[in-house]
């Protein structure tokens, strides 16, 4: 994959003879001669997609593209990590999990800068999904699998094994979140369990999210994909899961992607019927050898205590109105983390972590 393509500034920038040259080692011969920007969507990150023309042989009708935001890139820094999507897929090892097609990924770390130039999704007819449009129990099983074939393939000493992933930092808490209007968030969750709605952003923090966070530094380590919530998700043939955003990823502990994605993923309702299945999928699913598999009870422990971190951020960003999330996504989120976490008594798993 080539790595010495400079990274524009602006989609405009962004020329025929730029985008022949990403596209070299994907599409050998395809010489593009328009690049039109058909959407832009910035965020925490400059993302767009762009239209291509082509004399003679042909390439992707259009790509997605995402680049580092100046005006964030200190917000990325803190809590995601501004290389580790690039350096995943500069690293080349296989990902076995449904995800986009890396065309090339850059890197400029005089400028604090990155850029991914990626398969457009639309292209294969994926279907993006985000809380308001959860998973059936099927496709939930879908995805828990691929988490756990992901797992599987990095489990311990595997990952010891890839010094391409020198770099992969472990999951440890970041600062920041402490500032969260917590009560704002709460207000607007009458229904939320008693034990929910009787914390305060203190015990949240300090009790709840960063004793979990710090548990995840013990125990086998994995490469995570490390922010697996739904609105990451997209669905081919309205079967398969696949993962997209992988700039959270992380060394850490299975049972934060596990956590996270299912129980956010499904309504509380199917979440209650389903999980101990897909808990038992999950553990078989991982292949690993029976010296190093969980046992179904580690499995059910760890699952219980992840519960902290989808309940945090997203009560977190609930309180923050607009600002980070769309409110109806981020209330669901926080709906369904706060019934978890009564439900699965995480309080007590996280007391036997301790």
């Amino acid at each position: 994959m080539t790595r010495d393509l400079p990274i524009p500034a602006d989609w405009a920038e962004i020329t025929p003879e730029w985008m022949t040259a990403a596209l070299a080692a994907d599409f050998p011969g395809a010489r593009v001669t328009a690049v039109h920007v058909t959407l832009r969507d910035d965020g925490t990150n400059r993302r767009a997609r762009l239209g291509l023309e082509y004399a003679g042989t042909p390439g992707p009708r259009s790509v997605f593209v995402k680049a580092a935001d100046p005006a964030h890139k200190e917000l990325i820094k803190l809590t995601s990590g501004m290389y580790h999507e690039p350096r995943l897929f500069q690293s080349g090892l296989p990902l076995p999990v449904e995800h986009p097609v890396v065309h090339i990924a850059l890197i400029d770390e005089q400028r604090e800068d990155f850029l991914l130039v990626m398969e457009d999704l639309a292209e294969r007819g994926a279907d993006p999904r985000d809380a308001t449009r959860p998973l059936t129990v099927d496709q939930a099983a879908d995805g828990v699998r691929a988490l756990a074939r992901l797992h599987g393939t990095y489990w311990g000493a595997r990952l010891e094994q890839h010094p391409e992933l020198a770099w992969l930092e472990p999951f440890v808490p970041w600062d920041g979140m402490e500032i969260a209007p917590l009560p704002a968030a709460l207000d607007r969750l009458p229904d939320a369990p008693p034990a929910v709605r009787e914390l305060t952003i203190g015990a949240l923090i300090d009790d709840i999210w960063k004793p979990y966070i710090a548990s995840l530094t013990t125990g086998p380590q994995t490469l995570l994909h490390g922010d697996a919530h739904i609105g990451n998700t997209y669905l081919i043939d309205g079967a398969r899961v696949g993962f997209l955003d992988w700039q959270v990823a992380r060394r850490g502990s299975w049972s934060l992607d596990l956590g996270y994605f299912l129980q956010g993923a499904l309504t509380i309702e199917d979440r209650r019927r389903a999980e101990n299945d897909l808990l038992a999928e999950y553990r078989a699913a991982l292949r690993l050898p029976a010296a190093e598999l969980p046992s179904a009870a580690e499995i059910r422990d760890g699952y219980r205590a992840s519960v902290a971190h989808g309940l945090t951020l997203w009560l977190c960003t609930a309180s923050a109105g607009e600002l980070w999330q769309r409110p109806d996504i981020a209330l669901a989120l926080a709906e369904r983390y706060a019934a978890a976490y009564a439900d699965l008594d995480t309080a007590g798993a996280l007391a036997a972590h301790r």
